[in-house]
């Protein structure tokens, strides 16, 4: 059994047992999440699609760890201008451990 979750602005293919890194989540470390908005639900009977949303549809999740990714170097640069700014960029996320679906 496997569903499409969305979070973040983005859509993820979970099923149990599942590690992901979503965009960072308001919840500690050590703490349960639901997430309630649900695309689809693949069994083996078949796919049931919500429009949004499957109703009543939820999936449990474990909060891992919160944290931030790897260091991104921005570059902007404007040529005859002497102009240029070098930035860097850690883009938080949220790691979680998929417990349960819930169809």
């Amino acid at each position: 059994m496997y569903a499409i979750i969305e979070t973040g602005g983005k859509q993820y293919k979970v099923e149990a047992g599942d590690v992901i890194f979503v965009e960072k989540l308001g919840a500690e470390a050590d703490s349960d999440y639901t997430f309630d908005k649900v695309i689809a639900i693949g069994t083996d009977d078949g796919i049931k699609v919500g429009a949004p949303y499957v109703s009543g549809a939820s999936v449990a999740a474990k909060v891992v760890k919160n944290g931030k990714g790897k260091k991104i170097t921005v570059m902007t640069y404007k040529p005859k201008k002497n102009e240029k700014r070098k930035l860097g960029h850690r883009q938080p996320y949220t790691k979680v451990e998929i417990s349960a679906i819930n169809a």
